[in-house]
């Protein structure tokens, strides 16, 4: 296939583009480039594509496209938080007018990158499923779910959206984040001695490689129409189902001499929520999330520690909210967040 990857010089993107590739696909990307500079390692060879904002987006950019792979956007919760409008304008409208397009390209798949946040706060002891009741607590979550909604709508017999709802990224990429869960835990461990974890560690997450994201998408690009056709699929694997404090222990372990120290300071996160992912391996046969949280972890010491992770990297380069700031105060960003030089969105 002749696939449309959006945030192809992200944190996801950069890890999915030479899958695809390896599968035997045709990538073209599509990414604002606002992150693309945010190196750990040496950078990758990305595909050709277009320097443009979602909100810029055009039928010319989707002409010849086969099939999409959506993941741009304002990607996590405080992002979202500071800057609710612009989340929704590109989160949501802009995703929506790129399906559209695509459809009317005769783009025959769409694959859309959503969130396990949409369970929000689920409580109780029982897994999520897709069919249960969403429950976004964030703008950012919130986003996802309309989105959902909107592009279900556009679902007809030649236009297959698939809702890929991941749980909580982690693992290494040459285009790293550090403001997810396990890697910024760990890179804490690595430059301070100290697994700092402030909320009081009850909250369950779910966890799941990027690599195991991006061989997910793989997987439901050709799929039987009738296994994914307008569906929702929880990416990840129950035994990545853990607490904030259970991921703080396997990155201790993993960081000899760190110290683990469990807060409290910031409450009580009303995001807490267990997954069931049994339907992607009943849909995507041959499917199984594989890396394991500890895995995860000791990738990433190895990684930091060849790539020589810094102070500074870790919360100026690698720190979505800290890198916009500073592109903001330096003029190479505007107050839509569009770059300067070019035209942008986000991933």
């Amino acid at each position: 296939m002749r696939v449309l990857l959006t945030g192809h010089q992200g944190y996801l993107g950069s890890v999915m583009a030479p899958a695809l590739a390896e599968a035997g696909h045709e990538v073209i990307g599509l990414d604002s480039g606002l992150f693309a500079d945010c190196l750990l390692g040496p950078a990758p060879a990305d595909p050709a594509g277009h320097r443009v904002d979602l909100r810029d987006v055009t039928a010319e950019h989707l002409a010849g496209i086969d099939a999409v792979i959506h993941l741009a956007a304002l990607s996590n919760d405080p992002l979202g938080s500071l800057a609710p409008e612009l989340t929704y304008d590109i989160n949501h409208h802009a995703s929506v007018h790129l399906a559209r397009l695509a459809r009317d390209a005769g783009a025959r798949r769409f694959l859309y990158a959503s969130t396990c946040s949409v369970y929000g706060a689920s409580g109780g002891d029982e897994l999520v499923g897709e069919e249960a009741p969403l429950r976004p607590v964030t703008p950012y979550a919130e986003s996802k779910v309309r989105v959902e909604d909107d592009l279900t709508a556009l679902a007809d017999d030649d236009f297959t959206p698939v809702f890929m709802r991941n749980a909580t990224a982690f693992g290494f990429s040459p285009r790293l984040r550090a403001d997810i869960v396990l890697n910024n835990l760990v890179g804490h461990a690595l430059l301070t001695g100290e697994v700092r974890v402030l909320s009081d560690g009850t909250p369950w997450r779910p966890l799941v490689h990027a690599k195991d994201i991006a061989e997910a998408f793989v997987l439901a690009l050709t799929a039987p129409r009738e296994a994914v056709h307008s569906r929702a699929f929880n990416v990840g694997t129950e035994q990545n189902n853990v607490t904030v404090a259970d991921i703080a222990a396997e990155v201790a372990e993993a960081v000899p001499g760190s110290t683990l120290v469990i807060t409290g300071e910031a409450g009580a996160d009303p995001r807490s929520y267990r997954v069931d992912f049994s339907r992607i391996r009943a849909a995507l046969p041959g499917y199984e999330a594989s890396w394991s949280v500890k895995a995860g972890a000791a990738e990433l010491v190895d990684a930091y520690r060849r790539f020589g992770m810094t102070e500074d990297l870790f919360r100026n380069s690698f720190t979505r909210l800290a890198r916009l700031a500073a592109r903001s105060a330096d003029g190479t960003v505007d107050e839509t967040l569009r770059p300067r030089e070019a035209g942008v969105g986000d991933n």
